[in-house]
């Protein structure tokens, strides 16, 4: 009767020699110098176009081929006044949050739920559907927005916030990237084992698909409301003057003879607040997701 036969142990002592080498060469792991150099620089590359806008917005009066210092100056608050008292500041920014918030709400649902789908489910052309699911996304939104204002046009949404929600309640991005992370974040034998323990199909994806989908639903929703509140051409088209998104409300500081680009800047920054405010609440979960995605990979 012979012995059976052992695993090498090559790749045992090799991880152990490493390790050692490590230890005695004082790799700790750590990032060094050059990786903080890089992500300074990066920081800095980042927010100087914020703080040249705020800079601008800070200071008297600013027109094309002015030389600005990198000082911000103290009007800052009376521009804000004029860009409040030049446009519908308020109701276009409730608007926006509407918008996007509706809109971040139904495209991580929905991008969850088809992402699972397309995952874990066997049914019959997933892959086809998945395709073209894919080829849409090769396709300009700009071909689109004739035949889809006609559309609004038609059934009465011009001019209302409905026209702008409802084209944008699911994209194709957000299927494809929730369908890639779920894909090998949840083992089959988890699925088949809430199964077999009597969980519908509701129930396993509740239970099972959802706390694993958290990261990649935060950065999901957190890029997807961005998108939306930086959304310019379609809310131009489909929306009024009397009820407009931020974006296109800021639009009317860069109009007639005379553009004073301290207001319009201004405009900007205020616009961009409300951004800066869901990065900070949002970059525990973001950077979780990236991390479980290093990691994973």
């Amino acid at each position: 009767m012979t012995a059976p036969a052992q695993a090498p142990a090559f790749p045992v002592r090799r991880r152990a020699l490493l390790a050692r080498r490590g230890r005695a060469g004082g790799i700790t792991g750590r990032p060094g110098f050059l990786t903080y150099g890089l992500l300074i620089a990066l920081l800095l590359g980042s927010a100087y176009p914020l703080w040249w806008s705020f800079v601008v917005g800070s200071s008297s009066s600013a027109v094309r081929g002015q030389t600005l210092p990198l000082i911000p100056g103290g009007n800052f608050l009376a521009n804000a006044a004029t860009v409040l008292d030049a446009i519908p500041f308020w109701q276009a920014l409730g608007n926006s949050l509407i918008v996007s918030s509706v809109i971040t709400l139904s495209v991580v649902t929905f991008s969850t739920l088809a992402g699972y789908s397309f995952a874990k489910l066997r049914f019959r052309g997933r892959d086809g559907l998945m395709v073209g699911v894919v080829a849409t996304m090769a396709v300009p939104t700009q071909l689109g927005i004739i035949p889809l204002f006609i559309m609004m046009k038609e059934i009465g949404w011009t001019g209302e916030l409905g026209a702008v929600i409802v084209p944008t309640l699911v994209t194709a991005f957000g299927v494809f990237f929730m369908r890639q992370y779920l894909v090998d974040v949840i083992p089959d034998e988890l699925i088949e084992a809430a199964r077999m323990d009597g969980a519908s199909m509701i129930s396993t994806f509740w239970h099972v698909a959802v706390p694993a989908a958290r990261p990649a639903m935060a950065i999901l929703g957190l890029f997807t409301f961005m998108m939306a509140w930086t959304d310019f051409l379609w809310p131009l088209v489909v929306l009024n003057a009397g009820n407009p998104t931020l974006q296109t409300a800021l639009q009317n500081l860069n109009s007639g003879y005379y553009v004073d680009y301290s207001v319009v800047l201004t405009g900007a920054v205020l616009a961009t607040i409300p951004l800066l405010v869901l990065f900070v609440l949002a970059g525990k979960q973001l950077i979780s997701g990236i991390m479980n995605g290093a990691i994973k990979g």
